[in-house]
């Protein structure tokens, strides 16, 4: 499958679990969807779901038409389920608690974790987008487990310095700064040019 053009896409998967911050996921959906040569693999947990109804009034059939391929959270038989599937990263937007201990311990139990547990053992970027606080030493020591298998631990804590107007611009600069981390170009938060305005 081709995402634009016929260029060999990027494939990137998006799994929303449930976890307060849904619209993190379905703004990554949305901007990955208008970026050329991406495929998205979307995952969304029954949790997830409950929770896009619930914060965003949405159903899960708006946000599945913003990917190009979607998988069951059950199929563990899946594409994205082995490693010789080539995927260019993994972001959980937002991410359980739960899905955080069963990736740092390595429980397939879903294709949410199956997929996260081959993206870290394929040396890929994984970027747990995780919501809790506050923190408890469980949460604290899953997160140090994920990042000495090397996955990003990155809660969407919002940042100020850029004066932001509204609530979509502080998801909007959260958004962007995952994507710089799995090396999508982006334009929704520009790189910081210092206090004077100099690079």
């Amino acid at each position: 499958m081709s995402a634009a053009g016929g260029a060999t896409p990027r494939r990137v998967i998006v799994a929303i679990t449930g976890a307060t911050g849904a619209v993190y996921g379905v703004r990554l959906a949305q901007v990955l969807r208008a970026a050329p040569d991406v495929e998205t693999h979307l995952l969304v947990s029954p949790a997830g779901v409950m929770n896009l109804q619930h914060e965003m009034d949405i159903g899960k059939a708006e946000v599945e038409a913003l990917a190009h391929v979607v998988h069951n959270v059950r199929d563990i038989g899946a594409t994205i389920a082995s490693g010789s599937f080539r995927a260019h990263a993994m972001v959980v937007a937002p991410c359980s608690m739960r899905t955080l201990a069963a990736v740092a311990h390595g429980l397939s139990d879903n294709l949410i974790t199956r997929a996260a547990d081959v993206t870290l053992k394929e040396r890929r970027r994984l970027v747990l987008m995780v919501r809790e606080t506050p923190l408890n030493l469980a949460h604290l020591r899953n997160m140090t487990a994920v990042t000495e298998m090397g996955g990003i631990v990155f809660p969407p804590v919002p940042g100020f310095y850029q004066k932001p107007g509204s609530i979509a611009e502080l998801v909007d600069h959260t958004v962007g700064r995952v994507l710089d981390l799995i090396d999508i170009p982006q334009t929704l938060a520009p790189s910081w040019d210092g206090l004077n305005g100099q690079a």
